[in-house]
């Protein structure tokens, strides 16, 4: 099947015309509702349970795809219901599976959330297979993000595979968004020189660069810290703040004011701010 890694003839007119293409992670999240967050130790009742499809990767790709862009997923599930599930996910929401690949050697990665009334949040994530995502598999899906007009990329599977990734589009001319998360602070100095735009948050800026990011002066500061490693674009999303934003062509800090909302779940923060850029580079209304 063409869902499980083995390209199929029909798929290849749908790839060939995919603008975005993410190479990431897809989890399973089985989350619990509870009122409060539980202390060490503590066992409490939850009021509400489900299954939900996740990760930052696919999370990217699926809403990419419903602000109507042509998207391809790059990615890798187990030979498991999990993992059947989530390819019909992915295909449900028009998005091209000829490179999401299936393992028998792991688990599709799954995240237990615990979510209390406030939106505020407990994770335990278990990579699983996204961590067998390897440079063999995006060999295989070159084709595809070769004749992207942006490939987005994050932490989720290994940061290897994400090099990778950032290398094939770099040298095809396609615009990248590198999503450092779960940062690392010994991050390889060619994520950034591989990155158009480089988008984090405040906590992941933090890791990066060493410095305190608590306001959108100090989030200016890390930005610039990140411009001069060589990104072309940098982003840092500051949740209830907006974000701040400079580029090598703009290189003073723009702090971009965001709307006040109530958290409902705070569990995807930042992650939709890489899907909106990722369309909003796709229709050149960011690079000019």
């Amino acid at each position: 099947m063409a869902a499980s890694g083995d390209p199929g003839r029909q798929w290849q007119e749908e790839v060939a015309e995919a603008a975005v293409v993410v190479v990431g992670s897809c989890m399973t999240d089985l989350v619990s509702l509870t009122s409060r967050l539980s202390k060490t130790g503590e066992t409490i009742h939850g009021h509400k349970f489900f299954i939900g499809f996740g990760g930052k990767g696919a999370n990217q790709c699926v809403q990419a795809a419903r602000l109507g862009a042509k998207t391809s997923m790059v990615c890798k599930v187990g030979k498991d219901s999990f993992g059947n599930d989530y390819i019909e996910n992915l295909k449900q929401n028009d998005i091209s599976t000829e490179f999401t690949y299936q393992t028998k050697d792991a688990a599709t990665g799954a995240a237990s959330i615990i979510v209390d009334n406030e939106g505020q949040n407990i994770i335990v994530i278990v990579a699983g297979a996204n961590l067998l995502l390897n440079t063999e598999d995006l060999r295989k899906a070159a084709s595809a993000i070769s004749r992207a007009k942006v490939m987005i990329c994050q932490l989720e599977v290994t940061p290897a595979t994400s090099l990778e990734a950032l290398r094939i589009a770099h040298s095809n001319g396609v615009k990248t968004l590198f999503n450092p998360a779960p940062a690392i602070a010994d991050l390889d100095p060619e994520f950034y020189t591989l990155s158009d735009v480089f988008c984090c948050n405040e906590s992941e800026a933090e890791i990066l660069t060493g410095l305190e990011v608590g306001s959108p002066t100090e989030a200016g500061k890390a930005a610039l810290v990140l411009l001069e490693r060589g990104c072309q674009v940098v982003i840092i999303t500051l949740g209830a703040e907006g974000c701040v934003m400079l580029s090598q062509t703009e290189p003073v800090p723009k702090h971009i004011p965001t709307e006040k909302v109530k958290a409902v779940d705070t569990t995807c923060r930042p992650g939709p701010r890489p899907k909106s850029e990722a369309v909003t580079v796709r229709k050149q209304k960011y690079y000019k």
